[in-house]
């Protein structure tokens, strides 16, 4: 197996992108590679490129771990054998499986592989700046393209860092002969931290000439014109959102850099950041298309979602084995929070809210989640995962876009998420009133009533209408309401769910909230750790030998 398959990979979809060319007859180790970034306008067109080639890993397909970390992390159910999610939905959790020819190593493969690109090229483009006489045009161009290129360095093993146990962390002094060795993620989110500070710095940096920023529209499509001052906060938000989520446990997100996450959060996005969807030259968002197609791709478990019945249904479910949950069927909740169907029955919930609703193009939908049509209903095994529940809020774009058919504004990224980024920093920090003055934004806007009291116990407003309500030791057989926390915790994952990559996952595995057993990562994909030379008896982590890290019984007693 050829040791530099991740760079020939990296220079077989380059040349594909500048040339069009079949990359099965492209050598990355020939001439062929030098000359498709040799020009500076045909380097200028790669780099130009490959905002959408990172996003394609992300979202451009269900062939990824997403839909595995969504079902382990509750933001999805399904027992549907494809993309691994019937092999990682059971309790307890099975490990991920990383030997060599496992049924679920493509879907592992995939953001390790295309994000290792994204990272190669974006290097590689800054390599051809070191060479003091290069330049695309102006010093405002070649700032530019620099602040850009270290962007994409900086997302890219942001969430490599994110995902995996370990990665390389190549840069622009790495040869393109080397592949280079592996690091833990620790050290590849500080390459990831470092990289989008350089990216805020180049962008700050004035230049002289023509074709600086705004960045071409192309390059990033979105309604949102990037001149450097709203570039700068696109790189921000993204660095709030990693340098919180990397964290594997409640220590590691503890002692995340919060102070750093608020200014990020307070500089970032004013508004909601979107990106324009086209079917034909991307980015696209193929996951959210597949889950929005419901039948057993998609349910919403009753584990989290639940939390805001005040029915006193939720409390019976989770009084019960957990074998036995579901076993009688599923249970309409009620709730006061707007985001779902309101009415005390399934028939009035559905009459409140259905899909056709919202089937016009750009239309807002009334509500975030929808109790399905009863003829709808797909069967469950477990029997837990049972729910009259899907989630809908972006059903608009899918039945029309803005016009069409999943081609329009789409939202990767809310304003409520870096809100509560910053919020979480101020609670961890103690600063009780911020917080929950940033909490209370989505709170009242979804019929919730403020929190009044600021502090890390008071239980949250509403008596036995109280949202959250939350499994409670020592038993966790029975609900309480939550406190300023468990209210932060429920306003992210609502806000976020079906928007960020596996929000939930990476929420839950720092706050403590997976199922024990849970794997907290993936390895390095063994088609890598094979091309390094690793054993097969080495191919679960850079250590070698032992099976990834799992999350140990959490905040509910799951």
């Amino acid at each position: 197996m050829n040791r530099f398959w991740i760079r020939s990979a990296v220079f077989a979809a380059a040349l594909v992108g500048i040339a069009g060319c079949d990359l099965a007859v492209r050598n990355p180790n020939n001439p062929e590679t030098a000359r498709v970034i040799a020009t500076p306008a045909d380097l200028e067109a790669l780099l130009g490129t490959y905002y959408k080639r990172w996003h394609s890993a992300l979202y451009n397909n269900t062939n990824s771990v997403a839909l595995m970390a969504m079902v382990q992390s509750f933001e999805d159910f399904s027992s549907l054998s494809n993309n691994c999610m019937g092999q990682r939905v059971t309790i307890p959790r099975p490990p991920n499986d990383n030997s060599i020819g496992n049924g679920c190593g493509g879907e592992q493969l995939k953001i390790y592989q295309v994000e290792n690109e994204v990272n190669r090229v974006a290097s590689s483009v800054l390599a051809r700046f070191n060479d003091p006489a290069f330049s695309l045009g102006s010093p405002a161009q070649d700032l530019r393209a620099k602040a850009f290129a270290q962007f994409l360095r900086g997302v890219s093993l942001g969430y490599i860092a994110m995902v995996y146990d370990s990665s390389a962390a190549v840069d622009d002094k790495t040869s393109a002969e080397d592949p280079g060795d592996l690091k833990s993620y620790t050290d590849v989110a500080a390459a990831s931290m470092d990289a989008l500070q350089k990216s805020i710095d180049y962008a700050n940096t004035p230049g002289t000439g023509g074709n600086g920023f705004p960045l071409p529209a192309t390059w990033v499509p979105s309604t949102t014109t990037f001149t450097a001052a709203e570039f700068v906060k696109l790189v921000r938000s993204y660095r709030a959102r990693i340098r919180a989520n990397v964290a594997r446990t409640p220590a590691e997100r503890a002692a995340v850099d919060w102070t750093a996450v608020i200014a990020d959060a307070q500089n970032g996005f004013s508004a909601n950041h979107d990106n324009v969807t086209n079917t034909t030259s991307g980015p696209f968002n193929e996951l959210l298309s597949q889950l929005y197609s419901y039948g057993t791709w998609h349910q919403m478990s009753p584990f989290i979602v639940g939390m805001a019945d005040t029915s006193g249904s939720y409390a019976a479910w989770i009084g019960k084995a957990l074998a036995d949950r579901g076993a009688d069927g599923s249970f309409t909740m009620a709730t006061p929070d707007l985001r779902f169907p309101q009415g005390p029955t399934r028939a009035a919930q559905q009459a409140d809210f259905a899909l056709a609703q919202c089937n016009g193009a750009s239309q807002v939908c009334k509500r975030y989640f929808v109790n399905r049509p009863t003829a709808n209903d797909p069967q469950s095994s477990p029997a837990w995962g049972l729910s009259n529940y899907d989630h809908a809020r972006w059903w608009s774009w899918r039945t029309s876009g803005d016009g069409t058919s999943k081609n329009g504004k789409l939202v990767f990224f809310t304003l409520a998420e870096l809100n509560l980024l910053e919020a979480e920093g101020q609670y961890r920090k103690g600063n009780f009133a911020a917080a929950g003055a940033l909490i209370n934004k989505t709170r009242l806007a979804s019929g919730l009533p403020s929190i009044a009291v600021f502090d890390a116990t008071t239980p949250v407003p509403g008596g036995s209408a109280c949202v959250p309500k939350v499994p409670v030791a020592p038993s966790y057989s029975t609900v309480a309401c939550g406190n300023m926390l468990e209210a932060l915790k429920w306003e992210k994952r609502v806000e976020t769910a079906y928007t960020g990559f596996t929000q939930w996952f990476f929420d839950s595995r720092g706050w403590g909230d997976l199922p024990a057993g849970t794997p907290l990562y993936w390895a390095p994909p063994y088609q890598d750790l094979q091309a390094r030379g690793r054993s097969g008896t080495q191919i679960y982590s850079t250590g070698g030998g032992s099976l990834p890290g799992s999350a140990a019984k959490g905040t509910y007693g799951w």
